[in-house]
């Protein structure tokens, strides 16, 4: 049986995606006994699971070793590979913003210096308001830029905003809402049609139901 790969991001994100499988009727009785394994399989056969770091989805993905991925929208902006986006997941849901403190501006004519673990996103994001930038690319708490000077302003995903209040900054531009997404190969989408549509059909009426 030629099986159907599936890409998914460790952490809340697979375990969300697991939940939805399971009422979708995609059961493994390895959904609740992963440990340190990373390939799985249903209990059908029918489908196999690696269980990656969600920036490395969409390169799987692409790359044609999974069929399938589901990962949050953050990832596909900044990785922004050629696949087909099917289905918005709505869970893990937050924002992409850009925060600092209300009212500061840099030097007239000085480049906004922006502090970020998504360099590609805030590039995307000034340039379409023609807005000149310079890119501090960090990987920890970003909220720091601000903080000790480093940066004017950050972007980064916003879940509550408590971080943010605690160190008394604020949201000053929302760039794009996030949540979890279906994304396909594109060459999958054409040799195994049936089997990938009739999991997304799976996936729409578990969804559909949790609304009910």
């Amino acid at each position: 049986m030629e099986k159907v790969t599936l890409a998914l991001a460790k952490g809340r994100l697979s375990e969300k995606a697991m939940g939805l499988m399971a009422r979708a009727g995609i059961r493994s009785k390895e959904f609740d006994e992963l440990g340190r394994k990373l390939v799985f399989e249903d209990d059908s056969g029918a489908y196999r699971f690696i269980l990656v770091k969600p920036s490395d989805v969409p390169t799987y993905v692409d790359h044609g070793v999974a069929d399938v991925g589901i990962v949050g929208k953050d990832t596909l902006m900044e990785e922004n590979r050629p696949l087909y986006e099917l289905l918005d997941f709505g869970f893990g849901a937050c924002r992409m913003c850009v925060c600092g403190f209300e009212g500061r501006r840099p030097p007239v004519g000085a480049p906004l210096r922006v502090a970020t673990k998504y360099p590609r996103i805030a590039r995307a994001y000034y340039g379409e308001k023609g807005q000149n930038i310079q890119i501090i690319k960090l990987n920890g708490s970003v909220e720091l830029g601000p903080l000790v000077g480093l940066s004017d302003v950050i972007v980064d995903i916003v879940e509550s905003g408590g971080t943010l209040k605690a160190n008394g900054l604020a949201v000053l531009e929302e760039v794009a809402p996030l949540s979890a997404r279906l994304v396909v190969n594109r060459v999958s989408m054409k040799t195994k049609t049936e089997k990938i549509q009739r999991l997304i059909e799976g996936f729409k009426q578990a969804l559909k139901e949790d609304e009910a």
